[in-house]
């Protein structure tokens, strides 16, 4: 699938160089004569998805109070969430990344998937304004908010992983990190231990890896 095909998908028009450079890595860019990358629109993106998807949940769930309609966002605009939304859309094939992350499977990391859409979010409020942003998270993002429930579910692994230690009697679990690679591209891993196994993920922060690892242990111990 080619850029304009791409463009095609998003639905809105973006210059070739702005949906190029929102899918531009910090690994490429370091790599290649600390060229400009995808943070600064990233940046921009996770604000404006912020605030449409905010807008949005504060009419639509009336009968929700603040605590709940932050649970709520922050499940949808959560990497989780948005990584298979990216990863729909095709960006992956089209991220430019460093050798290392080529080599350990960036194109399909969550976390890598949920920047870019986030970078291209951000390339499409500069393109087409914050109505071209809002509908494009209304076309992509709203549908997730069909079932808030469930999305809670699944985006809150560490909080239902504590409840189930409660249940079963454990201690709160508790997460120990380690991490590997250059601080440009480090690499963190996180592992919890309950009833006596040991549950591990990783990620590019600690608090993605923690949630990996929660989600490994809820997978066998639910």
């Amino acid at each position: 699938m080619s850029l304009s095909e791409l463009e095609a998908r998003l639905g809105v028009h973006i210059e070739p160089a702005l949906l190029e450079l929102a899918l531009t890595h910090t690994s490429y860019a370091y790599e290649n004569g600390n060229q400009p990358s995808n943070e600064r629109l990233e940046f921009l993106g996770d604000s404006v998805l912020g605030f449409v998807v905010s807008a949005h949940i504060t009419e639509k769930f009336t009968d929700l109070a603040e605590g709940e309609l932050s649970r709520i966002k922050n499940a949808v605009v959560s990497a989780k969430a948005l990584a298979p939304l990216a990863e729909q859309l095709g960006l992956g094939e089209h991220l430019k990344l460093g050798v290392g992350e080529e080599r350990t499977g960036g194109r399909t990391k969550a976390n890598l998937l949920a920047d870019a859409f986030e970078a291209v979010l951000g390339a499409i409020y500069v393109s087409a304004g914050i109505d071209g942003a809002s509908q494009f998270v209304s076309a992509q993002v709203f549908p997730l908010l069909v079932d808030p429930q469930a999305l809670l579910d699944a985006s809150e692994p560490k909080t239902k992983l504590q409840e189930l230690a409660s249940k079963l009697g454990l201690s709160a679990p508790e997460y120990n990190i380690t991490h590997d690679g250059p601080d440009h591209n480090r690499t963190f891993t996180a592992s919890v231990v309950l009833k006596g196994r040991v549950f591990m993920g990783s990620a590019r922060s600690k608090r993605d890896a923690e949630t990996e690892a929660a989600l490994a242990a809820l997978a066998k111990l639910s």
